[in-house]
């Protein structure tokens, strides 16, 4: 959690092409003290069932920015056969129904931010093979 001299970070995200979470994606998370600092990195987890990452590491005091990098291609990969079949169930997703197995536009997604002490950034993750959004979340 944040303290009055470091912030803290959380993260989720959801598989917008099946409407679920997605479990398993690997983060890591890197932070810097200053616009022409070095970057760091800190440590990084995976999303769990829920699509949380509940044990990101906590930030150093100083910090003035975070980069969370999600590595999305495995996930898509480990996932493409299954989200086909539920695809082709509902018959609403042409995305998994009509994509070949290697078919992730953007394999990474790194996201940077500016980090004030004392508050929490929560950061969710919106995914699909083709496209993704992200935001400030509560």
């Amino acid at each position: 959690m944040s303290t009055d001299t470091t912030a803290s970070v959380s993260t989720h995200i959801l598989d917008t092409s099946v409407g679920r979470p997605a479990e398993g994606v690997a983060i890591s998370l890197t932070a810097r003290s200053g616009r022409d600092a070095e970057w760091v990195a800190l440590g990084g987890s995976a999303t769990d069932a829920d699509g949380r990452c509940k044990d990101l590491p906590a930030l150093p005091e100083g910090t003035t920015h975070v980069r969370l990098d999600f590595e999305v291609e495995a996930y898509f990969s480990t996932n493409q056969q299954s989200d086909k079949k539920q695809a082709e169930a509902q018959q609403d997703a042409p995305r998994v129904r009509d994509s070949g197995a290697s078919d992730v536009f953007f394999p990474e997604v790194a996201i940077t931010f500016a980090v004030t002490p004392g508050e929490h950034y929560h950061v969710p993750l919106l995914l699909n093979p083709f496209g993704y959004s992200v935001y400030r979340g509560s």
